[in-house]
């Protein structure tokens, strides 16, 4: 154990690791607390069969990236409890509450919603110990799944991005991979303003219409707990068929690295804008910069989510964490491609070196400095 935690330190952290087993009631989490140094960790509570510790600290440093470029007191932190998300809802509900409880004493994490968690699982959390974002608005929370908070954010981060290639929004044609929380509310956004919506995937599989699809319809189905392919609007295909589906505009919003080396060829493509959390790997963004692709980092474009969730744990309005979203997010994305044009770097590397530079000032303020 050790050794595999050896591995992922490096000078911004992580902080601390935490594992937490409860076998009487089938408990298995992992808390990562990456970097404090800005103020405690906000990250989310992900609940998969399938999570790792590997994806566990990726993901938090990826919230500590997101946190500094976007300017918030606050590091970064993820946990990930194992677990069907669709298991019976008492039962989840006591492994949500058992995973607070025991880490009731962690006051450098704030819990947040993540994929397999949700509004309601917040509150079990924040009722055992005091302690969440994300919460239902009847007790003082921000619905940011229902406004749509990250897919407001990845609306301005593509619109500022689409200046920089030239490619207007009006009739551009978008592919979503993953049309869930973060996914639909980008289209509607994105359509809204003049986009087509030419394909989409969820898990059950894939939809596409070069003519386009009626984003409304897509969210009604989904609200009747129906998969895409149960429309008729287009062409249902595999899951992973959305990533031959030709666009200008290609959002991943669902799991991890689903984007690397054996598939990234197969993907045309103008802008890919990283809705979900590390859905690409190193070499699939590097093949896409190679090849003349934009691609707008994760911590960058998806970064309105916990904004809005900053803003609730510093009791703002939904108004005012709507503007800020704006705000932020047009003026780090501006940042972002203005530096690595000027130093000819990936997007990433410019977008690292962003919050690297605020990490570090925030670091050296603290009585125990590293640098």
């Amino acid at each position: 154990m050790e050794k595999t935690i050896a591995t992922f330190v490096d000078d911004l952290g992580p902080a601390k690791i935490i594992c937490i087993q409860e076998p009487s009631i089938h408990l298995q989490g992992i808390l990562v607390v990456d970097n404090v140094a800005a103020g405690p960790s906000i990250g989310g509570l992900r609940m998969a069969e399938n999570v790792s510790m590997g994806e566990c600290v990726r993901l938090a440093r990826a919230m500590t990236l997101k946190n500094a470029a976007a300017g918030l007191a606050h590091g970064g932190g993820k946990s990930v409890l194992f677990g069907n998300p669709k298991m019976e809802h008492k039962q989840k509900e006591n492994l949500i509450r058992g995973f607070a409880y025991a880490l009731r004493g962690e006051s450098d994490y704030i819990f947040g919603p993540d994929m397999g968690t949700n509004e309601e699982c917040m509150a079990w959390v924040k009722d055992e110990i005091g302690r969440a974002v994300g919460l239902p608005s009847e007790i003082g929370g921000i619905p940011l799944d229902i406004i749509g908070a990250t897919g407001w954010g990845l609306y301005h981060t593509i619109d500022v991005a689409l200046e920089h290639i030239h490619l207007p929004l009006q009739g551009a044609r978008i592919v979503i991979q993953g049309f869930g929380a973060v996914g639909k509310h980008a289209a509607r956004f994105l359509t809204e303003h003049g986009g087509v919506l030419v394909g989409a995937s969820d898990s059950k599989g894939s939809l596409y219409n070069p003519e386009g699809l009626d984003v409304q319809a897509l969210i009604d189905i989904k609200g009747q707990g129906k998969s895409i392919i149960d429309s008729t609007q287009g062409v249902a295909g595999g899951v992973d068929a959305v990533i031959d589906m030709e666009c200008d505009i290609w959002i991943p919003a669902a799991r991890p690295d689903v984007l690397h080396k054996d598939n990234i060829h197969r993907l045309s493509a103008k802008l890919v804008a990283q809705g979900a959390n590390i859905p690409l790997t190193a070499d699939a963004e590097k093949y896409l910069h190679d090849h003349g692709v934009l691609v707008i980092p994760d911590f960058i474009a998806n970064a309105g989510g916990v904004i809005c969730a900053a803003m609730e744990y510093h009791s703002a309005s939904q108004t005012a964490s709507m503007q800020t979203i704006e705000e932020k997010i047009r003026r780090n994305t501006e940042e972002v491609l203005e530096l690595a044009k000027k130093h000819s770097l990936l997007p990433r590397e410019a977008a690292v070196q962003l919050s690297r530079s605020r990490l570090e000032k925030a670091m050296h303020l603290k009585r125990w400095r590293i640098f």
